[in-house]
C-alpha cells in the first residue's frame, strides 16, 4: 500500500500522486501534522510556514513520531477494526509476511481476548511509501520511537497499555499494561528507561527498555497526559491537565519534586531547543505559557481558540501550536510569545513531529 503524497505549490489545491522531494534540500526542519479524522498528514516546510504535501491514506493518524536516522515515519491510528479484518497489504510486502503480520497470535502475545486492534503504519519518508503494517490491540493514541531508532512505543488508552514494536523486524516484542488510560510516551536518553503518562490514575509509570517490565510507579496529579524530558533525560515535565498543573519529576529520585500551576485544560508542552524554557498549553484558557526555568518567572499569550499540541521548531525561534477548534496552526515567537503568523491546514492538528533539515 502507499500513502499518496501530494505536493502543493499552495495548501490543499491539488490531486495526484507526486513523489516526495529530498528532506536534504530544505535548510530548516520539516513539520509532519497527523490530522485526525481527515486520514492525512500535512507536510509544512518550517522555512516558509507553508504546507508542500499530503501524505493521504493514513486512517485515523493521530499519533506520530519520527525515526532518528529521518527514514520513517510512525504512524498510529485512532481507528478500531476487528481482528479477523486484515487491512490492505502494503505494496513492498509479500502475502506471507503480511499474513504473519496480521494474524491473531502476533497480535495477542500474551492477551488472548483481543476483539478490536488498529493499525500502526511505518511509512517511509522519501516517497511516502508505507512499507509495514502491524496491528496492535485496540486504538493507539500517542507514539514515540527510541533515540537509538530500534524501538517504537504506541499507547492504547483503551486498553490501560503500550505495545512495543522492534522496528528492526516490525515484530511486537511486548504488549504491557501500565495504568489507566495511558497517554504519553517518551524514552530517556540512554534508550533504558520508558516513562508514561497514565491519566486515568494520576501516575506515570517507569518500564525498563531491555525486560519491558514496569519498575516503579510515581504519583503525580490529576489526569497526566502530555510529557516531556529534558535532554541529559534528568526531569520529566508531566501536563496535568484536570488540576492545570506541570509536574516536574526528578528521574534520579524517581518523585516529583516540584509542581507548577499553569492553567485550566492543559494539553502541549515542550521544551526549548537549549532546554531553558518550557511551553505549555491551556486550552481551557486560551493561552499558552513560558516558564523561565531558571528563574521560574511566567509568561503568557492569548490564543484563541483552544490551544491544543504545540512543538517547538529547532534551529529556529518557531513554536507551532494547533487549534483544537478551528483546522489551524499558530506561528508563535520562542522568546517574545509574540503571534507572528498562522497556516490553514485543513484539519485539527495532532502529535506534531519535527524533523532535522540539512
Amino acid at each position: 500500500m502507499k500513502a499518496i503524497v501530494n505536493f502543493l505549490a499552495t495548501a490543499w489545491i491539488a490531486s495526484g500522486a507526486l513523489l516526495l522531494g529530498a528532506p536534504s534540500l530544505h535548510a530548516e526542519p520539516l513539520v509532519y501534522v497527523p490530522l485526525g479524522s481527515e486520514s492525512k498528514i500535512a507536510i509544512i516546510d518550517a522555512a516558509k510556514d507553508q504546507i508542500i504535501g499530503i501524505i493521504d491514506g493514513l486512517q485515523a493518524v493521530h499519533g506520530l513520531s519520527g525515526t532518528p536516522d529521518g527514514r520513517f515515519l510512525i504512524a498510529g491510528s485512532y481507528s478500531e477494526r476487528s481482528v479477523d479484518i486484515t487491512p490492505v497489504k502494503p505494496k513492498s510486502v509479500s502475502e506471507d509476511e503480511h499474513a504473519a503480520h496480521h494474524k491473531a497470535p502476533s497480535v495477542q502475545k500474551e492477551e488472548s481476548d483481543i476483539a478490536l486492534v488498529s493499525t500502526v503504519s511505518v511509512v517511509q519518508i522519501s516517497d511516502g511509501e508505507v512499507v509495514r503494517t502491524i496491528d496492535v490491540p485496540g486504538a493507539v493514541h500517542h507514539v514515540s520511537v527510541s533515540p537509538n531508532g530500534r524501538y517504537t512505543a504506541v499507547t492504547r488508552p483503551n486498553e490501560g497499555g503500550i505495545s512495543i514494536i522492534d522496528l528492526t523486524n516490525f515484530e511486537i516484542v511486548g504488549n504491557i499494561s501500565t495504568g489507566e488510560l495511558p497517554n504519553y510516551s517518551v524514552f530517556s536518553p540512554d534508550n533504558k528507561q520508558l516513562f508514561v503518562s497514565n491519566a486515568g490514575d494520576g501516575t506515570i509509570s517507569v518500564i525498563n527498555g531491555e525486560s519491558w517490565v514496569v519498575e516503579m510507579i510515581i504519583p503525580v496529579g490529576t489526569s497526566p497526559e502530555h510529557i516531556v524530558l529534558s535532554k541529559d533525560g534528568k526531569i520529566l515535565y508531566v501536563n496535568n491537565v484536570d488540576d492545570g498543573t506541570v509536574s516536574v519529576v526528578d528521574t534520579i529520585l524517581m518523585r516529583e519534586t516540584k509542581t507548577m500551576k499553569m492553567g485550566s485544560v492543559l494539553h502541549g508542552i515542550d521544551l526549548s531547543e537549549d532546554g531553558s524554557a518550557l511551553f505549555v498549553a491551556a486550552l481551557g484558557d486560551d493561552k499558552i505559557t513560558k516558564v523561565d526555568l531558571a528563574s521560574e518567572s511566567l509568561q503568557s499569550v492569548k490564543l484563541s481558540p483552544s490551544p491544543y499540541h504545540l512543538a517547538t521548531i529547532a534551529g529556529t525561534d518557531k513554536i507551532y501550536v494547533s487549534s483544537s477548534d478551528e483546522a489551524k496552526i499558530w506561528i508563535v515567537s520562542q522568546k517574545s510569545l509574540e503571534l507572528v503568523g498562522q497556516i490553514m491546514i485543513g484539519g485539527k492538528g495532532h502529535q506534531m513531529v519535527v524533523m532535522p533539515g540539512s
